[in-house]
């Protein structure tokens, strides 16, 4: 079939520029589709976030796994002080500090633990923030169940030192290694202390990951990216017509 005629140029695209052209506008669209769906999971896990708050779960001896990730409860045990972890590269409003992890020693099944907020970086590895607590009593407390902070890209993972002072610096740990450096087992979820609680510091609870609607519009940017790839496609591929021999 002979190109077509648009005004003093024809349309002739060439294969291998057509090829090219089409498989960026499909990794464009699939990169967008990915987005979308980033952007409807974590609007899903923002609305779990809300509607945990809106109702307190008398837990009891029940693991935090009982209850649907961000539900608020309340459980019984006694915090153990003399144990306690922080985490590494957590900020709060632009500043470098540390989340406290103190476990909590339940009457019945495994210790949970309880992040008890943030606290700001001394300045100094060597002097590390003053998160002593008073003698260990029987307390209740709430808080939402959720999971250990994710490093996502971040670099700079590290496990607990087996040996050494308490609190144990670490960074973006897993369960089972702060389980082996407490040497007793944990529950798979840790308690975010609800802000009104006593013994804690900066709680300032926000719903993980980025906003449902910063993944929607990355989304519409690959979807621009795929048609403006058609576009120039259909502009580099009209091209002056051939004088005859």
């Amino acid at each position: 079939m002979p190109p077509l005629a648009a005004g003093r140029r024809v349309f002739a695209p060439t294969p291998g520029f057509t090829l090219l052209a089409v498989a960026l506008a499909a990794l464009c669209v699939a990169l967008g589709v990915w987005q979308w769906r980033r952007g409807s999971a974590r609007e899903a896990a923002w609305q779990s976030f809300e509607r945990g708050a809106a109702v307190l779960v008398e837990l009891g001896d029940r693991p935090l796994t009982d209850v649907p990730l961000f539900q608020r409860v309340r459980l019984r045990g006694r915090l153990d002080g003399a144990h306690q972890f922080l985490l590494d590269n957590r900020t709060h409003a632009g500043r470098a500090g540390y989340e406290v992890l103190t476990p909590l020693q339940r009457p019945a099944g495994v210790a949970v633990l309880v992040d008890r907020g943030w606290v700001p970086f001394t300045g100094t590895r060597a002097q590390l923030p003053d998160v002593r607590l008073p003698a260990a009593d029987d307390i209740a407390l709430s808080g939402r169940s959720a999971l250990l902070p994710s490093p996502g890209l971040a670099a700079g993972r590290a496990a607990p030192a087996p040996a050494g002072p308490w609190p144990k610096v670490t960074s973006y740990p897993d369960m089972p290694q702060l389980a082996q450096a407490l040497g007793e087992s944990l529950g798979a979820r840790v308690l975010l202390l609800d802000p009104q609680a006593p013994l804690g510091f900066v709680r300032d609870w926000q719903a993980p990951g980025l906003p449902p609607l910063r993944h929607f519009s990355y989304a519409l940017q690959w979807w621009s990216f795929a048609l403006l790839a058609l576009i120039i496609w259909a502009l580099l591929s009209r091209r002056p017509p051939r004088l005859p021999a």
